[in-house]
Formats: structure tokens, C-alpha cells, sequence
């Protein structure tokens, strides 16, 4: 099953437009060495017969017919030249000296170089012998040829005929092999991907994708793909959360709506009874209305460009204006509530949205803080930027549930008798993520410190108009 796959993958496939890519260069480099070096050996043979026919037509010109002769008799006598062949022969083509029993029919038409096979071979050789040869008629008439045996150089021809063959044969099946090795363990990885794929779309994103610890880029896919599956199960367990958070929220005062329209509809009618209902069932709807404001302002800003927004922001100022929208609500706690710190701090952000923030944590100090105690709203510099932190002196969050508290509708246990929906922390987290900050949970030994961190920008005209040519460039008029 496999290795059908295998051979129908496109991997396979572009493998072997490569291997007949490689093949085709190894061929023709193979080519070219065989050439250069049979043209190498072969011109130092022709060399070799022109020197020496060189030789006898000077011994012609020197000594005549008879100093040709015993020239050509010297030569085919000395052992050192037995690869050498020599032959005078008449107008007729009759042998008249050297060391060949006939001239070759083949040349008895032509002059200058020529090759053949000499069947008969010379006097003490039977063999078949492939003979490379000039020939030149001389003035009166005779022939005169000089050759030399290169049998050798055809068997060297034929040994790296068999030489090339056997390489390129042994690289086309080590080529094929490697392909195949290669494309099954690509296949083999992919196969597993989507093995897990299909057991995902059939049972859920509990599965995940096996790593063979390799460390190479398939495990690193394989490593993000599982990324992306953890991220995708929270964010389904978090849509099922906030579905049942929402499911759970909503029944108590829509059950406490029936119940009063219930009475009111099997009662007598009575002006001021009826007055207190309604009054009653409007702050039920307000609560359910603030609570999808509260979540359709959450995903809004979550999955929008708010950025077009985006100002510069004196975080001073927001701390101010969310204490004085506090301090009624903090006098009827008996809760000091107070900015310190600096002066004058700007960052760039969505002023709204900054406000809320820092409303939500001011609420949330004051509710949740120890009567008759204190509230804090700090500005100060850090050194990555500007915070704000907002810290109360009461009970605080444990440790362990800290993580928890910034998932949509989650509520400490001993906060459900508080008003409140469980999504001011939410927003927080939302608009920290927005302004490229963070928000962070601490100890302030009593009490909880919730602080809020942003890039600070000095000159924050300057890059404000930097970030508005960036994200929205001015159309020329």
C-alpha cells in the first residue's frame, strides 16, 4: 500500500525528472572524457607516423629507391618498432620491401590517412590486427605506406565503453534507490498527517500528530501542527465554557422574569405591585443586555482593527478620570480611593478602551476589596515602557486560580453573591492584547495588584503619524 503510494507521489515523479537530469549530465561529461582522451591517445599515434614517414621520404630524397629500401629493411628488423608496419610496393601495388605480405585492397584507391583491418596480418603474426596508416605515392610511381598497430586503442576504447556503462547503470539504480528511500519516508510522514487528519474529522481534535524525535523539519511540522491542535481544542473548550457560562447565567434571571409575569398574569391587577415588576424585570433585562454588550465589545475587540483609533494617550489622565468616576461608589464603601505617581505619561492606544480597562479593574478593587480600606490607581515608568496598576487591600486571588480569572464569565466562589458577570477581566486581557501589553496578577500582601503594561513612547506624536502612514498611506489629492 505504501510503496503504491510511493510510486504515484509527485515526489517520486519530480525524483526521477531529476535522476534523467543527473543521468543525462553524467553521459555527457562521461562522453566528453572518452573523447578527449581516445582523440589524445590517437594523436600521439598520428604524430608518431609522421615522424616516421618523415624519416623514410628523407631517406628517398637522400638515398633514392635504394636508401628508401634499407631504411624501411632497418626498421622493420628493429624490435623496438613491432607495432610499426612498413611497406614499399610498385605502380602495380607489388610488395617490393617491409614487413607486410600484400598491400590492403582497401588502399590500393586512396591516398593519406586511412584505417583497416589487415585480415592477413604480417609474417609472424596471425591475428587480426586494426591498423592506422598514411599513405604517399612517391615521384616515380611506387607506393609507400606507414601504419601502426592500434588494437590496443580500440581495446581501451572498449574497456571504457564497459567502464561508462557499468557507472551510469550503477548510478541509475543507486539514483533510483535513493528516490525511492527517500519519497517512501516523505510519503510515509505525510501518511501519518493525515491519518491523524481523517481520526481528527471522525472522533475530534483529541489526536495529534506522531513525532519520531528525529528533530528534523518534519518533526517541526509536525510540532506546529500539534501547536495549532492544542490552540484549537482550548479555543473549542473555551467556546463550550462560555456557552455553558452564558446558558448558566441567563436562567436565573430569565426563570425569575417567568416567575413574576407568571404572578402577575394569575393575580389581581395592582398599580404599585405591577410597578415593582416591571422595575424589576427591566433591571433583570439590563443585566442581560450588559452581559452580550459585555461579550460582543470582547470579540469586537479580539478579531477587529482597532488601530485606526489609536491616539496619543496621557495614562495619567485616564487614572484620574476613572477616579473621579469612582469615588462616589468608593465613599459608600468607605474605600479610599487615590492616583499616585507620575506626572505625565503617553502611550499610543484607543483612549475608550484604556478607560475601560482601567474602570473595570477600579470596579472590580472596590467590590471585591475590604471595606473601609484603600484602592490605589499607580502611573509610573518601567523600564520597557509604562504601567498602570490598580491594587487593593482585601482578600485577594489564590495563586492557583489566577490563570483561570481571565477566561470570559469566571468567578471566584467567594464572589457569586457580588454582582458582576465574570467579564471585566476578560475585556482587560483584550485590550492589554490590542495595545501590544500585557496584564499581570501579583501579590500587594494584603489585597491583589493588577497591573497593566504598555510600550511607553516618549515622542508619541511622531510615531503616532508613523503608524498611520504605515497601517492607512494618504491617497495623493
Amino acid at each position: 500500500m505504501l510503496l503504491a503510494k510511493t510510486l504515484r507521489s509527485s515526489t517520486f515523479k519530480l525524483a526521477l525528472f531529476c535522476i534523467l537530469i543527473f543521468g543525462a549530465v553524467v553521459i555527457a561529461l562521461f562522453s566528453y572524457v572518452y573523447s578527449a582522451t581516445t582523440s589524445y591517445v590517437l594523436s600521439r599515434s598520428d604524430r608518431a607516423i609522421e615522424a616516421e614517414c618523415a624519416l623514410l621520404m628523407a631517406a628517398y630524397q637522400n638515398g633514392g629507391r635504394s636508401g628508401l629500401v634499407a631504411t624501411i629493411n632497418k626498421l622493420a628488423a628493429d624490435k623496438r618498432f613491432g607495432d610499426n608496419v612498413y611497406l614499399l610496393a610498385d605502380s602495380g601495388f607489388v610488395p617490393v620491401s617491409g614487413n607486410l605480405n600484400s598491400w590492403p585492397p582497401a588502399l590500393k584507391s586512396r591516398t593519406g590517412w586511412a584505417n583497416f583491418e589487415l585480415k592477413e596480418g604480417k609474417p609472424d603474426v596471425a591475428d587480426r590486427l586494426q591498423l592506422r596508416a598514411t599513405v604517399e605515392t612517391l615521384p616515380d610511381g611506387f607506393h609507400l605506406l606507414v601504419g601502426k598497430n592500434v588494437s590496443e586503442l580500440k581495446q581501451f576504447a572498449a574497456r571504457i565503453h564497459v567502464a561508462l556503462l557499468s557507472v551510469i547503470t550503477f548510478l541509475f539504480v543507486l539514483a533510483a534507490f535513493a528516490s525511492v528511500a527517500v519519497t517512501r519516508r516523505t510519503v510515509g510522514r505525510i501518511e501519518a498527517i493525515n491519518a491523524t487528519s481523517r481520526a481528527i474529522m471522525q472522533s475530534g481534535p483529541g489526536e495529534r500528530v506522531p513525532l519520531r524525535g528525529t528533530h528534523d523539519e518534519w518533526d517541526q511540522l509536525s510540532e506546529n501542527l500539534n501547536s495549532m491542535l492544542d490552540r484549537i481544542e482550548a479555543l473549542m473548550a473555551e467556546v463550550k465554557q462560555v456557552t455553558d457560562n452564558v446558558a448558566h447565567d441567563l436562567r436565573t434571571p430569565l426563570t425569575r422574569m417567568r416567575g413574576r409575569l407568571e404572578k402577575a398574569c394569575i393575580g389581581e391587577r395592582n398599580r404599585d405591585s405591577d410597578q415593582v415588576l416591571i422595575a424589576e424585570t427591566m433591571a433583570d433585562l439590563d443585566d442581560v443586555l450588559r452581559m452580550f454588550s459585555s461579550l460582543t465589545r470582547i470579540s469586537q475587540i479580539e478579531t477587529s482593527n482597532r488601530t485606526a483609533a489609536f491616539r496619543t494617550v496621557d495614562l495619567v489622565e485616564v487614572a484620574e478620570a476613572v477616579v473621579e468616576l469612582f469615588d462616589a461608589a468608593a465613599e459608600t464603601k468607605d474605600v479610599r480611593l487615590e492616583v499616585t505617581g507620575e506626572r505625565k505619561i503617553l502611550v499610543i492606544g484607543d483612549r475608550d478602551l484604556l478607560f475601560d480597562a482601567v474602570a473595570n479593574l477600579a470596579d472590580n478593587a472596590i467590590k471585591h476589596g475590604r471595606g473601609g480600606g484603600q484602592v490605589s490607581v499607580e502611573v509610573t515608568r518601567v523600564e520597557d515602557g509604562a504601567m498602570i496598576a490598580v491594587s487593593d487591600d482585601g482578600p485577594g486571588i489564590p495563586a492557583s486560580e489566577r490563570q483561570f480569572v481571565f477566561r470570559r464569565f469566571y468567578r471566584l466562589e467567594h464572589s457569586r453573591c457580588t454582582p458582576g458577570n465574570g467579564l471585566g477581566l476578560s475585556l482587560v486581557a483584550a485590550v492589554a492584547r490590542l495595545h501590544g501589553g500585557s496584564v499581570r496578577l501579583v501579590d500587594n500582601a494584603p489585597g491583589l495588584k493588577v497591573e497593566l503594561r504598555f510600550a511607553q513612547v516618549e515622542n508619541a506624536d511622531e510615531n503616532l503619524q508613523l503608524l498611520s502612514d504605515t497601517a492607512y498611506p494618504s491617497v495623493p489629492a
